[in-house]
């Protein structure tokens, strides 16, 4: 699992673990009762603080992405499918929504945009 953390990013640094954390969980790439590493060894490995680590678990916990199980550790919890999907809708979304911003910056054409997303979508 690679945490990259960036000093020059707006977002602080508990957000970045925790939406990296969340991206990997709804790629897939973390599955459902993996492991994740404790506080204490994320943030050594991170090179910050305890409270930044115990931050970004804490957001997860409360947002269902993880459970703690005392003297155990701390897992990806089970999740619900429709609600992975619209999770995964609004990433998307989001993409969609930059590249169409970026679009109309160059005063590309809707009919422009949804060729270029049609090749693309469609592998040629």
């Amino acid at each position: 699992m690679d945490i990259i953390i960036s000093n020059s990013a707006n977002e602080p640094i508990y957000e970045q673990i925790a939406n990296q954390l969340k991206y990997s969980i709804i790629s897939g790439e973390l599955k459902e009762g993996d492991a994740l590493p404790s506080i204490r060894s994320l943030a050594k490995e991170l090179h910050i603080s305890v409270i930044t680590t115990k931050r970004a678990y804490e957001e997860l916990e409360n947002e269902g992405f993880i459970n703690k199980v005392t003297g155990k550790g701390t897992f990806i919890a089970p999740q619900n499918q429709d609600l992975m999907k619209e999770r995964k809708l609004k990433i998307i979304e989001e993409k969609l929504l930059e590249a169409v911003n970026a679009a109309q910056i160059i005063e590309m054409s809707l009919s422009e945009l949804q060729e270029m997303i049609k090749i693309l979508y469609e592998g040629e």
